[in-house]
């Protein structure tokens, strides 16, 4: 495959350097993308870049995927509008490698195909003053002010930390240009201004010509942050920080106008498996066939088949075609995620253990009902279920074996009136 071509069709590409595309044709080359660990996780506003990896191995060149061990102790000002909080270096390393671990589910590391870089490694043995001799003077102060990342905090203040980001990567480009025969870097639409100071560091240092290509910001076709839920929440790739169920859910709720785009850059399925799918949409909008098949597959690509039915199974629970064993195979924070806003009452955990009856549990204890008619009347009607159970027994007891996850009764009013019961103590 053509890398560039690929990118272009799905949308990926927001400036490229003149000549980028021939020297990819000439033969496999290695590029790179860095990733500063200033958290213990990525965000999904981190796997776009991601995914440019992936196309880029694909198309049969070899990603390198630097992770900024040094870079993450200053912190880069692109798109910044204060200053950022300095990490200590134990908090860099530590979300450091949680980082790597990350990349490696994307990125087939293996004969050398792929390879992960750390720049503390060649940065901890740079002496400030053969840094300012052997690097800072090829880069002129005016050429550094120029660039939007500076450009857009002289007002406010920028300092010398912050504003020696630049160089610091530029470095890393020829760095890695020498040592490891990068020629392209890659990355997001703001860190334009900061990968063509490599370039231009390439030419300046080395005499030689290395490329530069980014990809665009995204943003929903509200104009709202691309990444972040109706509640504020980043959504993460670490599935402890984002559960594949709620993950799962931010991509089945996009909207119609982002789906198109979002199918093309974050999946791997071909223009003519979009289309058809597009087409399948437009004949049927209230099924969401684009929003289903893009949850589906970024689920899978980010977490694991098995994640991805688990999420769905969680998800038809609320629309009555969850089943039983769906139901007791939740954990306990996807149980809450997929009930998040249901009604929930505490029951002592000893009133459970000789058993509570059904009917004072769904009428006196817990409101459920306003009065043991109504409660019972439901009941010989087949209108309450227990754990997804429905239960016609008026004289039927709730007892400690009904627990889910030791600990949550879920009953159910007809067919979408939810009620969780907790049990404390």
């Amino acid at each position: 495959m053509n890398f560039i071509e690929e990118l272009k069709w799905r949308g990926m590409i927001h400036d490229v350097t003149p000549g980028t595309e021939q020297k990819l044709l000439e033969g496999p080359v290695s590029g790179y993308i860095g990733f500063d660990p200033t958290g213990q996780s990525l965000h999904i506003g981190s796997l776009l870049p991601i995914m440019i990896l992936c196309h880029f191995q694909r198309c049969g060149h070899k990603p390198v995927a630097l992770v900024g061990g040094a870079t993450g102790m200053i912190g880069d000002p692109s798109g910044k509008s204060d200053e950022r909080k300095l990490l200590s270096a134990d908090v860099v390393a530590f979300n450091q490698e949680c980082i790597k671990k990350q990349l490696s589910k994307f990125l087939d590391f293996s004969d050398d195909r792929a390879e992960i870089v750390n720049n503390y490694d060649w940065f901890k043995e740079i002496k400030f003053l053969d840094f300012l001799r052997d690097v800072g003077k090829f880069l002129t102060v005016n050429y550094m002010v120029s660039k939007d990342s500076v450009k857009n905090r002289w007002e406010s203040g920028i300092s010398f930390t912050e504003f020696s980001y630049q160089l610091l990567q530029a470095y890393d480009f020829y760095w890695l240009f020498t040592n490891k025969k990068c020629v392209l870097q890659m990355g997001g639409s703001d860190q334009w201004g900061n990968i063509t100071s490599g370039t231009e560091l390439i030419r300046r240092k080395a005499g030689r010509e290395a490329y530069a290509l980014t990809c665009p910001l995204l943003t929903r076709a509200d104009g709202k942050k691309f990444g972040k839920t109706e509640g504020g929440e980043s959504v993460w790739l670490d599935p402890l920080m984002t559960s594949p169920y709620k993950f799962y859910q931010y991509w089945l709720n996009v909207s119609d106008e982002d789906a198109p785009r979002l199918l093309r850059i974050f999946t791997f399925l071909s223009k003519e498996q979009i289309n058809e799918l597009e087409e399948k949409h437009a004949a049927a909008p209230h099924e969401r066939h684009m929003q289903k098949v893009l949850a589906r597959e970024v689920t899978i690509i980010v977490h694991s088949q098995a994640d991805y039915q688990t999420a769905l199974g969680a998800s038809e629970i609320l629309f009555g075609k969850g089943t039983t064993e769906t139901l007791h195979q939740l954990s306990e924070k996807d149980f809450l995620s997929v009930f998040e806003g249901v009604p929930q009452k505490q029951v002592p955990r000893n009133e459970l253990q000789n058993g509570i009856s059904l009917i004072d549990l769904v009428s006196e204890k817990t409101g459920m009902f306003p009065s043991k008619g109504e409660a019972r009347r439901m009941l010989s009607q087949g209108g309450v279920s227990v754990n997804k159970v429905k239960i016609d027994d008026p004289s039927s007891k709730i007892s400690e074996t009904d627990l889910l996850n030791d600990k949550y009764i879920l009953l159910q009013k007809g067919k979408k009136s939810y009620f969780i019961v907790e049990a404390v103590g």
